[in-house]
């Protein structure tokens, strides 16, 4: 549905830090706005020389900021926007986080966000993180929509 190319128009961040590879899916017509998007875990990602060199895996923070940043394209497409028109979406907090299990090499990383509500410019979205169909990742993820 989007690739890396039109990812980038939705969302301000770049290498290293663009955790999104592609987004499957996109409902923002029906009652459940939701998003499914996926980051292929590649052992080239540069965190993997320090966490852990011999024993790799994906630091939780960026798992939640990927949980983050699709929840981020969510709410510009529900706003019809995009950060060259002057909007950001900043991660603001968390709530509910859990993580499961080690994300390592090679793993696709699964990420769905649900639209929960937005007031006076607060969104709140429920997301989860998978591999292999099993949640790795849980948390209600807060988001600040701001003006440039």
């Amino acid at each position: 549905m989007m690739d890396v190319t039109q990812i980038r128009k939705y969302l301000p961040h770049r290498y290293p830090f663009l955790l999104i590879d592609r987004v499957i899916e996109l409902d923002i017509s029906g009652q459940d706005k939701r998003i499914c998007a996926y980051k292929n875990v590649s052992v080239n990602e540069p965190f993997f020389n320090g966490h852990f060199p011999d024993h790799p895996i994906m630091p939780g923070v960026l798992i939640v900021e990927a949980m983050a940043q699709s929840a981020g394209i969510l709410g510009f497409k529900m706003l019809d926007t995009t950060p060259a028109d002057g909007t950001l979406y900043y991660f603001v907090g968390s709530d509910k986080l859990r993580l499961r299990q080690p994300v390592v090499p090679g793993d696709k990383l699964m990420l769905e966000a649900h639209f929960l509500s937005a007031k006076r410019s607060i969104w709140k979205f429920a997301c989860n993180a998978r591999v292999d169909g099993k949640e790795v990742c849980s948390a209600e993820i807060t988001c600040a929509e701001r003006k440039l």
